[in-house]
């Protein structure tokens, strides 16, 4: 029999049946344990979960960096892999994982680093590779910021770095690209008017004109071709768009 990584994977969904099936077996089997935390899904996900999860819970979210905390405070095991329902873990980075768990007598968490596909298109310029994210930590020493979208990491400890990648599915084509642009971009002007934060419209442009020449030029973005561009061109109308929503919740907010 092989012995099981000695953590807790976490995994947040909501309607993610086409996802969550490859994304738990690529743990299962392997990990001490998997939780999945659902936010009222309305498709098959949460019957899918339960084939492979050992815990599903069942809250609501209200923001990101909050939702997760709760997550990872339901983990019995000291460390934690957070997963999203769009990533797959290799047998190699498994294997890295079980090493570094027996090993490790520095580092508090460690980054992992990821592949991010369009389709069946491994991205791998323009800022998209390697991409590293903390992913694998003491559960006791990592929080993140309890904010909405793309919440801060705080780390009670030092950090080491994996070199094995993680698989991201990140988007299906370019339809599924601009229905998560919008999400996003929603969810950052409402950071941006919950927190106060001053927002202007020259401040927004000069993000927007200034995020595709470094997306596209120096970060080198043109080797993946018009996959390339286009990634380049959706990051910098992410300000832009995001100042838009800001400016109406602001003007929403003061006809009240």
């Amino acid at each position: 029999m092989v012995d099981k990584a000695l953590l807790s994977v976490v995994v947040i969904t909501k309607n993610e049946e086409h996802n969550i099936e490859d994304c738990l077996k690529s743990a299962h089997g392997w990990a001490d344990e998997i939780i999945v935390v659902d936010d009222e899904s309305t498709d098959k996900t949460v019957s899918l979960a339960e084939k492979y999860a050992d815990k599903v819970f069942h809250r609501k979210m209200e923001n990101e960096g909050k939702h997760r905390n709760w997550a990872y405070a339901q983990a019995k095991n000291e460390w934690v892999l957070s997963l999203d329902a769009d990533e797959r873990l290799l047998p190699e980075l498994r294997e890295e994982i079980s090493k570094v768990l027996k090993e490790n007598k520095d580092f508090h968490a460690f980054t992992i680093p990821r592949r991010n596909y369009l389709g069946d298109y491994w991205v791998k310029s323009g800022g998209q590779y390697p991409a590293a994210q903390l992913r694998l930590f003491m559960r006791d020493r990592f929080k993140y910021e309890e904010v909405e979208v793309h919440p801060r990491v705080f780390l009670d400890g030092e950090t080491g770095h994996l070199t094995t990648d993680m698989i991201h599915y990140s988007y299906r084509d370019f339809s599924h690209f601009l229905s998560k642009l919008n999400g996003q971009t929603t969810l950052e002007a409402k950071k941006w008017v919950q927190t106060g934060r001053q927002m202007s419209f020259k401040r927004a442009l000069w993000r927007t004109f200034d995020r595709f020449p470094r997306r596209y030029i120096r970060k080198k973005g043109y080797k993946d071709g018009f996959i390339g561009f286009m990634f380049a061109f959706f990051a910098s109308l992410y300000q832009i768009i995001s100042y838009a929503k800001y400016w109406e919740m602001k003007r929403g907010n003061t006809s009240k």
